[in-house]
């Protein structure tokens, strides 16, 4: 991700109602695990490190980029300078990997995985999201510095090669995937632009519907797997 969209993203993130309802996701996930070591894989400025931190886990948030890692310690979190194909943390050492929205900025992401799941303890999950879908492919992937989206078949296989079983795999941001398309495909840039709160508000309320709804078997815009590493 370029400096100028982990600035963004930094501001943003705490109220746009695309990160704050993610992190609602996150949060229902490792709410259901014991907390103990978690490691953030490109984490930006450290947004889900802050939750993984808030529900009493010992988290630290990696990045390739030094900005990154300075905007994360400014927030008051471990974070640490790595690339997500060789982290520096000793094997079978962590409980939970979180990589959300970091594969597909990988060539190799095939070595992202191997790693974490080499990091992780006989047990441990890993929880990742990723972008879907390629007819979804716009200006904003070029702007974040995407290389791919994914479909099911796609990030299972990147993930089953490293190793690790797959538990779930669910799609996330279902019922508001025609007006992002729409969206998409008129776009010149990044996506990463202050709403309107009003209309914050609104697409939040959208998005929270799809928890009681059983959507997550059609297509949306983002997709959720969560796996674990086999004892």
């Amino acid at each position: 991700m370029r400096a100028q969209e982990i600035r963004r993203l930094a501001a943003l993130e705490d109220g746009h109602w695309w990160y704050r309802e993610r992190r609602a996701v996150l949060r229902a996930e490792v709410r259901r695990l014991r907390p103990g070591r978690a490691l953030d894989v490109g984490a930006a400025g450290g947004g889900n490190t802050l939750v993984l931190v808030e529900e009493g886990w010992e988290a630290t948030a990696t990045d390739c980029s030094e900005l990154a890692v300075e905007v994360a310690r400014g927030r008051g979190l471990r974070s640490v300078q790595a690339d997500a194909r060789d982290l520096p943390v000793e094997s079978g050492s962590v409980d939970l990997v979180t990589a959300l929205d970091v594969l597909e900025h990988i060539e190799e992401d095939y070595l992202a995985t191997e790693q974490i799941a080499r990091v992780l303890r006989p047990g441990g999950r890993a929880l990742i999201a990723v972008p879907c879908d390629m007819s979804l492919w716009s200006a904003h992937d070029y702007a974040v510095g995407h290389v791919r989206r994914y479909c099911r078949d796609s990030l299972t296989a990147v993930v089953e090669k490293a190793g690790l079983r797959v538990e779930r795999l669910w799609s996330w941001n279902v019922l508001l995937r025609p007006l992002i398309a729409r969206r998409r495909h008129s776009s010149t840039g990044s996506d990463l632009v202050p709403v309107p709160p009003l209309v914050n508000a609104g697409l939040s309320a959208v998005v929270r519907l799809e928890r009681c709804l059983p959507v997550g078997s059609l297509k949306g815009v983002t997709l959720f797997l969560r796996a674990r590493r086999e004892d």
